[in-house]
């Protein structure tokens, strides 16, 4: 099953946990310091929630589309650069307390996108130091920007 995933960037996770909580009917599926995430089957939906600076506005940190295993990541990222989009690529990323493989392109709003899959839990919200250099999943190997992840913003210092 596919669903599609909002991730917010919000100042007051508890009080956020507790709203989403209330509109969705459901407790979170995983809790992590600084981070929440919904299950929602119907309809099909992940909430993710991560905690950002005190007194700020909740706002928009980016989407995607979680799929059940890396070759639909494959073919999406196929499908997408045959359509003419810039992509980047992770595989066996550490992102939201989660091992992914995914795939991000911009949308024309600089609005990112992801699409992935989770293929195991992990202890931690970004990287790993045993996965090499602690760039965070908004970077790439080099600690280039990736696709619609602002430089010197919440946005790049986590992932998903």
């Amino acid at each position: 099953m596919s669903r599609v995933q909002l991730a917010f960037r919000v100042s007051d996770l508890e009080g956020s946990i507790a709203f989403y909580s209330k509109l969705f009917g459901t407790e979170p599926a995983k809790r992590r310091p600084g981070y929440a995430n919904f299950a929602i089957a119907e309809p099909p939906l992940k909430p993710v929630l991560l905690e950002g600076e005190a007194g700020h506005d909740t706002r928009l940190d980016h989407l995607g589309v979680e799929v059940t295993d890396t070759d639909q990541v494959t073919a999406a990222t196929r499908r997408l650069k045959d359509a003419g989009l810039a992509t980047f690529e992770e595989n066996d990323t550490s992102c939201c307390y989660a091992l992914q493989d995914k795939v991000w392109v911009t949308g024309p709003g600089a609005e990112p996108w992801e699409v992935y899959v989770v293929k195991a839990d992990a202890d931690v919200l970004g990287k790993s130091a045993a996965q090499g250099p602690a760039t965070p999943c908004a970077c790439g190997p080099d600690g280039d920007q990736a696709p619609g992840r602002p430089v010197g913003t919440a946005a790049n210092t986590g992932c998903c």
